[in-house]
């Protein structure tokens, strides 16, 4: 690319971003006591809350429904021309409907308003236009002063939608906080993601158990201790006495500290080799917590014993299982 195309184009780039950012600042500076207005409404919204916008603002519409969903505020998109041929029977008496649109004057989606009030259904609008008809019809009007598009004509939405975007988000945290939603709330709502896999799923779940789960008496030779740790391939085993009761851990780094003692380990007996105070966990604690003991030491472990409340060996976490499931 020639140097002054270059130039042209980084310009272009900047002179966007300058305008998008100011709308912002003109967008804060407008933020007033109907903004606390419309989240008291969505936050006492005994029904769903209902986004919809045309063209564009559909779009963001559709962002903004995704991102409450998932921050505790259950929300859906309504298209408003498919309202207008059955999609209507979403909308129901106690529900509240968020609408988006910079001039307020779009046919699809005026056309609808007489019949959301009809409904009962209470609205609020998010417009840059706070004298339209959609603002008229809106029990709240979040005004969202745009004074001009980033597009070169003035045309294209992108200021306005920008705009628009960062409102919903707002509304969204502002109704989290107001909510008390926290990172275990999140979690639930993300189950598939890294921090809803760490904090929904417990110990029992994640850990080695049954067959899989290493465990060694305390009256047996080491030879059996080795033959156990290397067939569970855990890189430790559970050492427990006649009842299964836990009694400590021996893990492949307390025979290389025998071995490097210059001991054999076949000299001694497992509750000479073993560690009588490991640290444990329980099976209903969470797999977040047994990540933090295992990673928040500056000699992290790779293994964790899993000991119930009559202190019975029942488990084994392993580092590399939870980075396999991604935690």
């Amino acid at each position: 690319m020639p140097k002054n195309r270059r130039a042209a184009v980084l310009a272009e780039i900047r002179r966007v971003l300058a305008c998008e950012a100011a709308a912002l600042s003109r967008a804060r500076a407008a933020v007033d006591g109907s903004y606390a207005r419309a989240v008291e409404l969505l936050a006492s919204c005994r029904g769903k809350v209902i986004l919809t916008g045309v063209g564009k603002s559909g779009a963001i519409a559709q962002k903004i429904a995704a991102t409450f969903s998932s921050t505790g505020t259950p929300a859906v998109y309504l298209d408003p021309t498919e309202a207008m041929h059955g999609g209507m029977g979403l909308v129901q008496r106690h529900d509240l409907v968020l609408a988006l649109g910079k001039s307020g004057e779009s046919d699809e989606l005026n056309a609808l308003l007489p019949h959301l009030r009809a409904r009962g259904a209470k609205l609020v609008a998010l417009t840059a236009s706070p004298r339209s008809t959609l603002a008229r019809h809106a029990a709240v009007v979040l005004h969202t002063p745009v004074v001009e598009e980033a597009c070169p004509l003035n045309l294209a939405p992108t200021a306005s939608t920008t705009v628009a975007l960062a409102v919903g988000d707002a509304l969204a945290v502002a109704l989290m906080k107001r909510r008390g939603f926290g990172a275990r709330d999140f979690a639930r709502n993300h189950p598939g993601g890294r921090l809803g896999r760490r904090l929904t799923l417990t110990v029992a779940d994640v850990m080695r158990a049954g067959e899989d789960n290493p465990v060694v008496r305390v009256d047996a030779g080491v030879k059996a201790l080795l033959i156990e740790i290397t067939r569970r391939q855990a890189g430790a085993a559970s050492v427990v006495d006649a009842r299964g009761r836990f009694l400590g851990l021996v893990t492949d780094f307390d025979i290389r500290r025998v071995l490097q003692g210059g001991r054999s380990p076949f000299s001694l007996s497992i509750r000479e080799v073993m560690n009588p105070r490991p640290v444990t966990v329980r099976p209903e604690d969470s797999a977040a917590k047994a990540i933090a003991i295992m990673e928040d030491r500056r000699t992290p472990f790779n293994v964790l014993p899993v000991v119930d409340r009559k202190r019975r060996a029942v488990g084994l976490v392993q580092i590399h299982d939870l980075r396999a499931r991604g935690l």
